[in-house]
């Protein structure tokens, strides 16, 4: 099962936004056609409101919430939760729940570091497999701060990678085939245990930095189909 999880904003109570919804659809897709011989499921998750609210963290308790949903009408399955911005924080933070075997966070939009405040927690993500994806001239969410999450993951959890999508924005549209061609490799490999593509096991495998700095080459999903 995979939980796609859309972004939303730092603070707001208003209803979530149907465009954030619908930019997380082509991902979807792309993940059901790669899986569908497998059996794969992929939902949508529609937050209660758009906003993470603080403390209240509103959009994780929302993918919590849908993973017991998915464990009440499905069983035991593994869980990989996606999201993409203020989604890829709640796929992080919801990583800690039993049936979450593996975190894709695209473009996470992460709190700047603060001495006087908690860091943003890692121990949930330990015994999962995860993968942060983020372009280097994103302009919404800043990439070195992902990096330091991932930084900070991988001492405690090796299976911890990191792409960085060299020139491209927060949408990760202008490589987005490729985007969507690793995106694919990942969730089948860490929900199916198939073998990861070169660069994803490389990637897994190496220490940081290089590990958590390793550039989507152009043509990922070309070179995977040849």
């Amino acid at each position: 099962m995979v939980l796609l999880l859309p972004d939303g904003e730092p603070e707001s109570v208003r209803r979530p936004s149907a465009l954030s919804y619908a930019a997380a659809l082509p991902l979807g897709r792309t993940l059901a056609r790669a899986g569908r011989t497998d059996g794969l499921a992929v939902h949508a998750v529609h937050y209660r409101c758009r906003g993470w609210n603080g403390p209240d963290a509103h959009l994780a308790a929302d993918a919590t919430w849908a993973v017991e949903e998915v464990v009440r009408r499905y069983g035991d399955v593994p869980v990989c939760l996606t999201g993409h911005g203020m989604g890829g924080r709640a796929a992080l933070r919801a990583a800690g729940h039993p049936a979450v075997n593996s975190v894709l966070a695209m473009a996470p939009w992460l709190p700047e570091d603060d001495v006087a405040a908690t860091p943003e927690p890692v121990k949930q993500l330990v015994g999962r497999q995860v993968m942060i994806v983020h372009g280097t001239n994103d302009a919404r969410t800043d990439p070195e701060l992902s990096y330091r999450l991932a930084e900070r993951a991988k001492k405690t959890n090796r299976d911890t990678c990191r792409f960085e999508v060299h020139s491209d924005g927060h949408a990760l549209r202008q490589h987005y085939e490729e985007v969507l061609a690793l995106a694919a490799d990942f969730v089948l490999g860490a929900l199916f245990t198939r073998t990861f593509a070169r660069p994803v096991a490389d990637a897994l495998a190496a220490p940081p930095p290089l590990g958590l700095r390793m550039p989507l080459a152009a043509g990922f999903g070309r070179s995977l189909r040849n």
